[in-house]
């Protein structure tokens, strides 16, 4: 069984809207149902956590209520930072899962592909994440702001959502970075400091997150060039 959460409890304070931005539409359907009817549609997938705002959840509710073909779905609050809103969503998880897949409900355009590239993955070594290729030149700087090093690109990438699990590695991973009071940068960096191996999973440009107004205009831009 394959259970996937989808943390969507931010401010979207640099969308600028006033609303959470998993509301706003994308030629005409919200962002989150968007999402969420991708991963609605493989087969490898069984159920689905939302994890959003207190003052959300009701709202949450009625939009998933009344969209027809959703696998079975639970929605909770999340916490003050992305790590806390997952271990919520983590409580909700069926003790029958396997896998776990953590995905952005602000990445509405990521594919079945890399969805179930990433299930093979996270059921082969233990972890895996969706990434591409850097295409910028990534300095390294010290605390006063100047260059110390150049890392080769090649030796870089760019990750995104879906990152996935084995369950009892990621509960681990957390339950290690509660004790430590370790705030990571993602749920990779909670499974790389207990020693658990993350493979890259090659995605696509397009699965980007939404994140400003200037984004809204790029997602709907390859919606209609892409039919995705």
């Amino acid at each position: 069984m394959v259970t996937a959460i989808f943390p969507a409890a931010g401010a979207s304070r640099r969308m600028g809207k006033g609303t959470n931005k998993i509301f706003l539409e994308l030629l005409g359907e919200s962002i989150l149902i968007r999402t969420l009817k991708t991963f609605s549609q493989s087969a490898r997938i069984d159920f689905l956590i939302v994890v959003t705002g207190a003052g959300e959840v009701e709202e949450v509710k009625n939009l998933l209520d009344a969209t027809p073909n959703l696998k079975p779905y639970a929605v909770t609050i999340g916490g003050s930072e992305r790590q806390y809103s997952i271990a919520n969503g983590l409580k909700l998880v069926p003790p029958e899962s396997e896998i776990i897949l953590v995905h952005d409900a602000a990445r509405p355009l990521i594919n079945l592909e890399t969805i179930e590239k990433v299930i093979d993955a996270a059921e082969k070594f233990g972890g895996a994440i969706a990434a591409v290729p850097e295409k910028n030149t990534i300095k390294i700087i010290d605390s006063e702001g100047f260059v110390k090093s150049t890392p080769p690109r090649a030796d870089l990438v760019a990750v995104q959502t879906p990152q996935g699990f084995k369950k009892e590695i990621l509960l681990c991973a957390y339950e290690q970075a509660a004790l430590d009071n370790f705030l990571g940068t993602d749920d990779a960096s909670l499974v790389e400091r207990i020693g658990g191996k993350v493979k890259i999973v090659q995605s696509s440009y397009t699965n980007i997150k939404v994140t400003t107004p200037e984004d809204i205009q790029i997602a709907e831009s390859f919606l209609r060039s892409e039919n995705l």
